[in-house]
């Protein structure tokens, strides 16, 4: 195998990895976990756009999108109901 192939295969299971824990996101009732599941979502697209050569917007998208963002939404959790629908 050589050099490219092995690296489409990582881009490969790397967006694997993304459809997953964005269906999972989407899925989960608890809120936190959805929280989590897309901290998760976005720290393997930030090693998505890694290994497209373009590590700007991928400390961008880990500081902003699995950072700041989760943070925030993990905050208001805490604030409010955990479940969906008040449980």
């Amino acid at each position: 195998m050589n050099a490219l192939t092995i690296d489409m295969a990582i881009q490969a299971i790397v967006l694997i990895g993304v459809i997953i824990t964005a269906y999972l996101t989407i899925r989960s009732r608890d809120l936190l976990v959805a929280a989590l599941m897309s901290a998760a979502m976005s720290l393997l697209l930030s090693l998505e756009f890694y290994s497209l050569h373009a590590p700007d917007v991928a400390i961008a998208e880990a500081a902003v999108g699995a950072g700041v963002v989760t943070a925030l939404v993990v905050y208001g959790i805490a604030k409010t109901e955990r479940w969906e629908g008040g449980e």
